[in-house]
């Protein structure tokens, strides 16, 4: 019988423990039997939900985010909802693949269609989805999105009463629509959403109506402030020298009194959500942000994040992705030092390549996971959407498996970790999960829970640990989720859980 499927069975706890650590007499299993039942009796399903209030940084400086227990909460998860409507579907389809992450695309031109005018709908309608995400225990980093500013150059994010060009010129370009960032008039917009007083406060007003709505939702991670920030070029905007001088200009100064205004804003109405800042998209070429440190005026310990995107410009072009490029390489080098300096948790908001079926951009997926887990505290694949053939973006195919390529996002992968996380690793051909921890004081009155999806143990799950002595193995309340309990491990000693198909 799957363990995954065996939610309330206390005989089948028995003999998971009996299996796992070799607990043969009759007392070693009489105690087995005991330590299940207390922990399928005593849960309470809502408190025992873990979401982040804390963080905790391992030894090689990577910082996760943590719950009022002190476990570690590496975070994966889909975007949604730049041009979809959100569902209950999408979030129970979500819950069910394993992750635990929702970056929901939100636009100011939704929140405000009109100058002082809010849509209470729209504001209804992402209370809704909130709502969803508490029901599937699925947090929800609401991103304030934008793309080549808004409407007003046929994109969507600030609304067109808010755009304000000079009557410069705005030419499309449907071959490269990135390129339409350089167009003067988009710079000239760009430029006074940065300096015009009478935007400032449009916009922070907009960002206080939508934090005031969605407040205390326990699924509420947070706030992605500003998505791919963007701002004036002075110089060539086509010469890479001057967009890297732009860039850090924008960083250092019109950017980064947007973030401190935003911090403000939601501070204002909303203490507990994490806030997180954006560096240019830039950072995807390996180029270091610059950034400055960011003050959180909440009480207590600050809750800030960083979000940068992870996009290879080549693959994005239509290229099958190339290693000797060295793209992961050098976009870990740009990301890891702003976030290790200011102790920052790492949510990289965007990535993935428009179809992972060619043999590069299917090692790029690869890569790109096992990347993530050296330094990032959790990431949310572009985009929760199914095409056949894996078309696009989308994350899924027509009949709503991964698209081919893509599926190491799916992967088994621990939620939440009583220790301090370690290696983790996950091996589709050989049917092999791992994760070392090394135990602390939460390892013992903690339980780690396993994501452990259907497609990579088939068969069901067989769980064995090694160096925490006793383990108390029973099924999590959600399908594919297994809890372990180390109560007999020490603080300091390194702990091996390796999951295999039965």
């Amino acid at each position: 019988m799957p363990l995954r499927r065996a939610v309330s069975s206390l005989a089948l706890g028995v003999a998971v423990l009996s299996a796992v650590c070799g607990a043969g007499t009759a007392a070693g299993s009489a105690a087995a039997v005991g330590a299940v039942a207390r922990a399928t009796s005593s849960a309470d399903r809502a408190a025992d939900w873990p979401v982040p209030t804390a963080t905790v940084t391992s030894r090689t400086g990577r910082t996760f985010f943590a719950d009022r227990d002190g476990r570690a909460l590496p975070l994966r998860g889909l975007n949604l909802g730049k041009t979809d409507t959100v569902t209950e579907a999408h979030l129970a389809d979500l819950a069910g693949h394993g992750f635990n992450l929702l970056r929901l695309n939100v636009q100011w031109e939704k929140v405000e269609p009109r100058r002082g005018h809010y849509d209470a709908g729209y504001l209804r309608y992402l209370d809704r989805v909130l709502g969803w995400a508490d029901r599937y225990r699925v947090l929800m980093l609401v991103d304030w999105h934008q793309d080549v500013f808004g409407p007003t150059f046929g994109h969507n994010g600030i609304p067109a009463w808010a755009a304000r060009t000079d009557g410069l010129p705005f030419e499309p370009n449907p071959d490269d629509w990135f390129a339409e960032y350089f167009q003067p008039a988009v710079q000239a917009a760009f430029t006074h959403l940065y300096d015009d007083a009478d935007l400032r406060a449009a916009q922070r007003a907009a960002y206080v109506t939508v934090a005031k709505a969605l407040r205390g939702h326990r699924s509420l991670l947070g706030y992605d402030l500003f998505n791919e920030p963007f701002g004036p070029v002075p110089g060539d905007p086509t010469d890479p020298d001057d967009q890297v001088r732009a860039s850090a200009t924008l960083e250092r100064g019109r950017l980064a009194a947007m973030y401190r205004r935003l911090i403000g804003a939601v501070r204002s109405v909303d203490p507990d959500a994490w806030l997180f800042v954006e560096p240019t998209v830039l950072v995807g070429q390996g180029v270091p942000t610059s950034l400055p440190g960011f003050h959180d005026p909440r009480p207590g310990a600050a809750r800030l994040g960083y979000a940068p995107h992870s996009y290879d410009t080549a693959v994005e072009s239509g290229a099958d992705w190339d290693p000797s490029g060295r793209f992961i390489e050098r976009y870990e080098a740009a990301v890891r030092d702003y976030p290790a300096r200011h102790r920052l948790p790492v949510l990289v908001g965007e990535w993935g390549p428009p179809q992972a079926r060619t043999p590069g951009n299917a090692e790029l997926m690869k890569r790109q996971v096992s990347s993530f887990g050296g330094f990032a505290a959790g990431w949310a694949l572009w985009y929760d959407c199914r095409a056949t053939g894996g078309g696009g973006y989308c994350a899924y195919d027509r009949d709503g498996v991964p698209a081919p390529g893509k599926e190491p996002a799916f992967g088994p992968y621990a939620t939440a970790v009583a220790g301090v996380p370690g290696a983790e690793s996950a091996g589709p051909a050989t049917g092999t999960y791992t994760l070392t921890l090394t135990a602390d004081r939460t390892t013992r009155r903690a339980w780690t829970v396993l994501s452990l999806p259907d497609a990579a143990f088939p068969h069901g799950p067989r769980v064995r640990v090694t160096g925490g002595g006793p383990v108390v193995v029973v099924v999590a309340d959600g399908p594919g989720r297994t809890k372990l309990r180390l109560p007999a491990a020490r603080p300091g000693a390194t702990v091996r859980v390796t999951v295999t198909d039965r």
